[in-house]
């Protein structure tokens, strides 16, 4: 009989208990019957009561609501985009979600990281372009209520101008931006729009420094990409107007808040873990819009005229319907090059790499 020293024994117990760890943990086993699914959210802001990650996180209750016990949920809020994120999202496959959302665009690359080790957990990534066998991407088609929002702002400023308080200079960013003012000009070709950017999602003093900014400045019709309610609450201080953005913010500015383009996640946040469920899962790639109830405008303030609420309910019709694209040529650069034809309708592939202004939009773009 070999005789293996007791020490030799034990790196080697050691050893396959390592290897059998790895792959349970690779592996994630599914989930067994009769227990709920387990799905895991990444916010990388606070749930707070408006903005971006509370829309995200309406989405999550409307889809537990909807399919009851067969799911549970966790979510981890206030999460960094980097480092921190990664082990968060490892930290979620380890523990046995099998179905996890991030919910930021910084999340990609610890994504799809994490996805690697993690071969049999499903991730969906919001905002992101990278995929793999276990991760899709999902996201709404932003500019849509952009551009309807545009529309009421170009039609309420008395000054021609609006001011932008964006977070990162990323196409997802610039695209709202250009949409909102060729909606402002389709109404009122002398409107234009002033940006300041933030770089970050969530700060909400550097947000209201920056509204308030914009506001000295002569805009007197703010908005935002960023996720708090910091600019609906200068233009309310201010006495000027706002558009809300990811969700309806009427509250923190009751006089200022015309109306707010709002994401709308639980219908496909229940499909999802309803796939998931069904072992259906598969990769995709989805750009939700108007035609999908990705993207509603809120209701809208009593001043805002009969004729442009119609305006816009009726552009919002001919989006979903596919009539009407907001990208529709001639589409041109603040600097007057064309980029897009007359007639022409940008599609999406170029939309998604969005590195200029357009006609209307003051100054230059970060590089």
């Amino acid at each position: 009989m070999l005789h293996v020293p007791r020490r030799k024994a034990l790196l080697a117990a050691a050893a396959l208990t390592a290897a059998a760890l790895g792959l349970a943990l690779s592996a994630t086993a599914q989930t067994k019957a009769g227990e709920p699914l387990k799905i895991g959210y990444v916010y990388v802001s606070p749930i707070g009561d408006a903005g971006w990650t509370y829309q995200h996180d309406t989405g999550r209750k409307e889809m537990e609501k909807a399919l009851g016990a067969k799911v549970t949920s966790k979510y981890i809020e206030s999460v960094p985009e980097g480092a921190d994120a990664e082990r968060v999202i490892r930290e979620l496959a380890q523990s046995g979600h099998q179905l996890i959302f991030t919910t930021s665009f910084g999340y990609m690359n610890p994504t799809l990281k994490v996805a690697k080790t993690f071969p049999k957990t499903h991730f969906e990534h919001a905002t992101g372009y990278k995929t793999d066998a276990n991760v899709g991407v999902y996201n709404a088609r932003f500019y849509e209520g952009r551009y309807l929002a545009g529309i009421v702002a170009g039609r309420m400023t008395k000054s021609n101008v609006a001011g932008y308080v964006a977070a990162f200079p990323i196409p997802e960013v610039v695209m709202g931006i250009n949409a909102f003012t060729r909606g402002m000009r389709s109404v009122n070709p002398k409107a234009e729009t002033k940006v300041i950017w933030v770089n970050s999602w969530f700060d909400p003093g550097r947000e209201r420094e920056a509204a308030d900014t914009l506001i000295s400045q002569g805009a007197d019709v703010v908005t935002h990409h960023t996720d708090s309610t910091a600019a609906v609450q200068a233009a309310e201080a201010k006495k000027v107007y706002a558009v809300g953005y990811h969700s309806d913010m009427s509250k923190y500015g009751p006089n200022a808040q015309l109306t707010a383009v709002t994401h709308q996640w639980g219908a496909y946040y229940t499909k999802v873990a309803q796939s998931q469920l069904d072992g259906k899962w598969k990769r995709d790639n989805v750009w939700g819009g108007i035609k999908d109830g990705m993207i509603k405008m809120a209701p809208f303030n009593k001043v805002v005229p009969q004729d442009v609420q119609d305006l816009v309910n009726k552009t919002s019709a001919d989006i979903g319907a596919g009539k009407f694209h907001p990208f529709t040529g001639p589409v041109k650069d603040n600097d007057g090059k064309e980029r897009l034809a007359a007639g022409k309708v940008m599609d999406d592939g170029t939309l998604s790499k969005m590195d200029y202004y357009v006609e209307g939009v003051q100054g230059k773009l970060p590089k």
